[in-house]
């Protein structure tokens, strides 16, 4: 494992047009669950299969319901960044980063200093009026016990992409542009099994394409480097 650090070390050492494209084992180390792990949020026991409330159909049609899942299981705000987050942000100051990508909705990426972050399931922090599209903190949703309503009477929308809907086309036209001109692409803490956001990974045609992830994933073959460990042990080891 210490070799295979190593040549990732050196591989960032020797390149300044990196991009990093990444999942919920990104934030996992902050405290915030996964998804589909066995301690994930969807092998957990609900009134309602998670999947199920996180859809476009039982947002719109049971939105009550919705709003308590999403408050007990989605508040972000009390988390912060961690060892991955922080140097991911310090590659990006030096000049070596050029872009994150991440499948994350819980905005720590931007709160450990990115600047560059394109969020292709959307943002917690972001809420909006379906009606008339006044905007709404983080805060106000989180802090509210009751489905929130926007002063003009319209429903008030989280702005992630619930299942049945379509990712933004700007976020995902970003992305592609930002994985086709990389040189090095690091995939970290997912496991590359949401479709649209895992077929990005063809549109690399850089040198180097890195997987740092605990577990197996299906694209392991296509990797000049896996490393199967936690992302925190890969990254508290670069010296920056």
């Amino acid at each position: 494992m210490d070799e295979k650090i190593n040549e990732f070390i050196k591989i960032i050492n020797e390149s300044n047009n990196i991009v990093f494209f990444g999942g919920a084992g990104v934030s996992t180390e902050s405290g915030i669950p996964d998804f589909r792990s066995k301690d994930g949020l969807y092998n957990q026991k609900y009134k309602f299969p998670p999947e199920e409330i996180l859809s476009h159909t039982f947002f719109m049609n049971n939105t009550g319901e919705f709003y308590k899942f999403y408050r007990d299981k989605m508040n972000s705000l009390k988390y912060e960044p961690n060892i991955t987050h922080l140097k991911l942000a310090k590659l990006e100051k030096i000049g070596k980063l050029k872009a994150i990508i991440t499948q994350n909705i819980d905005g720590l990426h931007q709160k450990a200093g990115s600047r560059v972050v394109y969020e292709l399931h959307g943002s917690v922090l972001r809420n909006y009026c379906m009606k008339c599209k006044k905007a709404y903190s983080a805060d106000y949703i989180f802090s509210n016990e009751n489905i929130p309503i926007c002063e003009c009477g319209g429903l008030i929308k989280p702005d992630v992409v619930l299942y049945g809907e379509m990712l933004n086309d700007d976020i995902v036209s970003k992305s592609i542009e930002a994985i086709k001109n990389a040189e090095v692409l690091i995939i970290g803490g997912t496991s590359l099994t949401v479709y649209p956001a895992n077929s990005l990974i063809y549109y690399f045609k850089g040198k180097k394409l890195i997987l740092i992830n605990k577990d197996f994933t299906q694209m392991d073959n296509m990797a000049d480097l896996v490393i199967n460990d936690s992302l925190g042990n890969v990254f508290k080891k670069l010296d920056i």
